[in-house]
């Protein structure tokens, strides 16, 4: 049986009516191309799921791509990356672009004339055009997924966010508190809600009750733990352990507290989650969930350059353990 013939990019172009050097601009990402007939080409390519085959030598470094820098939780992830693309021998570009859920248009374009060897990107996912552009000229990404649910078919990284929710309330359960509360990120991220998930399972298991104002949601920063946290240490019943959904949040708690005329932990107990450097030193020390940032940043790279290989790997997606680490900011609740 013989294997059907790949079609040709010049085949595509006569079949678009534009001429190959149009075709090819808009293959590396060239700005001298109308909107409409790069759209046009870009459907073109798709029906015919090209995919460039470049037979000039690749790059000699890896994109990784943020839509913010936050130094104290960024840096493991970079230094993740680095570690396995320098023993590739390969460099790391850093790039800031779009927001939390996917990358903007002038980051794509962009990328497409770089023309890395792979692309590390921390998102919740990847719009579908952007994926098939990248696809298209052959540079493979992964995304590093502590903040989302990316597609099934979508190569990522992440970590057992549910896992993370559960032993932390749990940590707060044994140690005797009951009136717990839950500060998570913004509640259109699915770690945020996976974190919270695991605090009710743990809450629900125990037999103990939720109040609907002891979950609240967030932004992952410090103002916004320590805004919610003043109004729920100003309700009638405060709560008496708070549940963080990051260490950020948790410096605002603790804040928060200080204000109120609380010590943590006699007064008020306090988790975190990701296990930044600075949670070990502050006083006292944070405990929270330790989030493999650094591994996260190491895997996904290996996935990356694997793919730019021509391998295909057994599964696109892999989830890495959390555990909680035990610190001073909680204590047994004063019975």
């Amino acid at each position: 049986m013989s294997t059907p013939q790949r079609v040709t990019l010049a085949e595509i172009a006569a079949e678009a009516g534009v001429s190959l050097a149009t075709m090819s601009k808009v293959l590396n990402g060239r700005p001298d191309v109308s909107p409409a007939t790069r759209a046009r080409l870009e459907e073109h390519l798709a029906r015919h799921d090209y995919t460039r085959r470049s037979q000039t030598p690749r790059s000699e470094f890896v994109e990784l791509v943020f839509h913010e820098l936050e130094p104290s939780w960024s840096m493991e992830v970079i230094e993740g990356v680095e570690d396995i693309a320098h023993a590739a021998g390969l460099s790391v570009v850093l790039t800031v672009s779009g927001d939390r859920h996917s990358p903007s248009a002038d980051w794509i374009d962009g990328v497409l004339r770089r023309r890395p060897v792979g692309v590390v990107l921390v998102f919740s996912d990847i719009a579908d055009r952007y994926r098939e552009k990248l696809r298209s000229r052959g540079i493979p990404f992964v995304i590093v997924d502590p903040a989302g649910d990316p597609s099934p078919d979508v190569p990522s990284v992440g970590s057992a966010n549910w896992a993370g929710g559960l032993m932390a309330t749990r940590h707060l359960i044994e140690l005797g508190h009951r009136r717990i509360a839950a500060i998570s990120g913004p509640q259109d991220m699915m770690c945020s809600l996976a974190r919270v998930d695991g605090y009710r399972s743990a809450m629900n298991a125990a037999g103990l009750p939720i109040d609907p104002a002891f979950v609240r949601f967030g932004d992952f920063h410090p103002g916004g733990g320590e805004a919610h946290a003043r109004e729920l240490l100003a309700l009638p019943d405060p709560p008496t352990a708070i549940f963080a959904g990051s260490d950020l949040q948790a410096l605002g708690v603790i804040a928060a507290g200080s204000a109120a005329g609380l010590r943590v932990p006699d007064d008020l107990s306090v988790v975190g989650y990701d296990d930044i450097a600075l949670a070990r030193w502050l006083s006292p020390q944070l405990t929270t969930v330790h989030q493999p940032l650094r591994r996260m940043g190491e895997e996904a790279t290996r996935l990356a350059l694997r793919l730019a290989d021509g391998a295909t790997p057994e599964t696109l997606r892999m989830d890495l353990a959390t555990h909680l680490v035990v610190r001073g900011s909680t204590a047994p609740h004063p019975s």
